[in-house]
């Protein structure tokens, strides 16, 4: 190649790079703009997104979005709810109708690669599971040969039960249904002798039976459920802020830093905890948010722990132990890559 073609290549290589740069920023700068984030999440799943009686949203993954928006405002109230069914949150967030999905969505491969969605963090490790009532007896999925399974559509769920029943080979009878809520109704008819899907959601979904104690969760975990928020592709500077936003909430309960006290850890001469909260470097600036970014999510919703806990933990209704979703210093997976 000659100087000049050679010259002309290297300025449509950094003019393309420029256009990428430009539009990684796209979302964030929408969001910005509008005032508010539109976060996608489940129409109802105790603990994780559901209405109060006040109508207020709530949830482990509402506590996410309202992350973010702490983030990008300082306001983690400026977040604009869209209940999603299954069916419907990957379409929601590939035609721009939601700017982030928070709603225990299964990372996989094929939605990672093949939707134009992006997965970038786990905040909740799950399986899925069976659920049947006490009066069958049953103490095994291996004895379920012949029911009938209740399981919601458009789900990895459904995948993972005509895998499990085939690998095993037993029969069984689906009965698939849209909606969760549906589902559950079905099953605690007596429409079907089996509800499945990951084991938060029949932690959550035991509490909303006529009678939860007449229900029994089976001990066989038949998959592996990485739960995470998604972004649209090809766009790493919004990605790179709902990452980052994860990790901190991870590296702040590991240091100790939380809801109540973040205000005077910033006096902290730890180094760690000086970059974390923004008494030292620009780590904010490099996400196009403000010094202050970290402190402002941790003043909204707490660390990790602090989320857990309030959402999903042993001291609520779902009783859930932290397991893998313990930090990488006690045991579980959760591990928040360091802010330096």
């Amino acid at each position: 190649m000659n100087l000049k073609l050679l010259t002309a290549a290297l300025g449509l290589s950094i003019a393309a790079g420029a256009v990428s740069t430009a539009s990684a920023q796209s979302t964030l700068d929408t969001v910005k703009q509008r005032g508010t984030l539109r976060c996608g999440v489940n129409t109802g799943l105790p603990g994780f997104a559901s209405q109060n009686d006040q109508g207020a949203w709530q949830g482990l993954d509402v506590d996410y979005c309202k992350a973010v928006a702490a983030a990008v405002f300082g306001d983690g109230t400026k977040v604009q709810y869209v209940p999603l069914s299954a069916v419907q949150r990957f379409p929601a967030l590939q035609n721009n109708e939601i700017d982030l999905l928070a709603r225990n969505t299964t990372w996989t491969m094929d939605r990672d690669t093949t939707l134009g969605l992006d997965f970038s963090v786990v905040n909740y490790y799950d399986g899925q599971g069976f659920m049947v009532k006490k009066e069958l007896n049953v103490n095994s999925a291996m004895q379920l040969s012949g029911a009938t399974v209740c399981v919601q559509s458009g789900t990895t769920t459904e995948l993972n039960l005509a895998d499990f029943f085939r690998s095993n080979n037993l029969e069984y009878n689906p009965v698939v249904i849209e909606s969760q809520s549906d589902v559950n109704t079905a099953y605690d008819s007596g429409r079907c002798d089996v509800l499945t899907t990951d084991a938060s959601g029949l932690a959550a979904s035991r509490l909303e039976m006529g009678q939860a104690d007449d229900h029994v969760i089976l001990p066989e975990i038949i998959s592996k459920e990485p739960l995470g928020p998604a972004v649209r592709q090809g766009d790493s500077g919004w990605a790179d802020v709902v990452k980052w936003t994860h990790y901190l909430l991870l590296n702040a309960e590991e240091a100790g830093i939380t809801q109540a006290n973040v205000e005077e850890m910033t006096k902290s001469e730890n180094p760690d905890i000086r970059r974390m909260l923004g008494q030292d470097g620009k780590f904010g600036a490099s996400l196009g948010l403000p010094d202050t970014w970290a402190v402002n999510v941790i003043k909204a919703v707490g660390n990790y722990g602090e989320i857990y806990d309030r959402n999903v933990g042993p001291s609520t209704p779902l009783a859930l132990a932290r397991g893998q979703n313990a930090l990488w210093t006690k045991g579980g997976l959760q591990y928040g890559m360091p802010i330096r």
